[in-house]
């Protein structure tokens, strides 16, 4: 019991030199460097029957499909507030193609309303239009 003591003695004294307050976790630094690989983006894909819209047929869907009123495109005289102002966008086709079928926030889905070749042929105005990516 008399090696105990003095041992128990050290134990409580080292754990009130801690410069930790209690409850605080402890958290290794770190490294200044990180050795490893960053996977690439990968580029979204656009359905075969999306792709090679007409870009001039794709003005007369932007102008009839109610899309003037929600967005600003100059190239249409469209200045909506509503949606996002697409000449700063400058989305890729596969963004465009994704909201018109699917829409997202305040934009309604349109698959169903347009058909393929429409939901194509806006997407490739708004790319050609804005300045956007057209491949991804």
């Amino acid at each position: 019991m008399r090696r105990l003591a003095p041992l128990a003695i050290l134990l409580v004294f080292a754990a009130g030199c801690s410069k930790n307050k209690p409850g605080e976790k402890v958290v290794a630094p770190l490294p200044a460097t990180v050795v490893g690989t960053v996977p690439k983006a990968q580029q979204a894909s656009v359905p075969a029957q999306y792709k090679n819209g007409d870009a001039t047929a794709g003005k007369q869907v932007f102008e009839t499909a109610g899309c003037k009123s929600c967005h600003t495109l100059k190239d249409a005289g469209a200045t909506g507030t509503v949606g996002p102002n697409l000449d700063q966008a400058k989305p890729p086709l596969s963004l465009v193609v994704t909201r018109v079928t699917k829409g997202a926030g305040a934009m309604p889905p349109f698959k169903g309303q347009l058909s393929d070749k429409q939901i194509a042929d806006v997407a490739a105005y708004v790319v050609k239009a804005t300045g956007g990516n057209p491949t991804g």
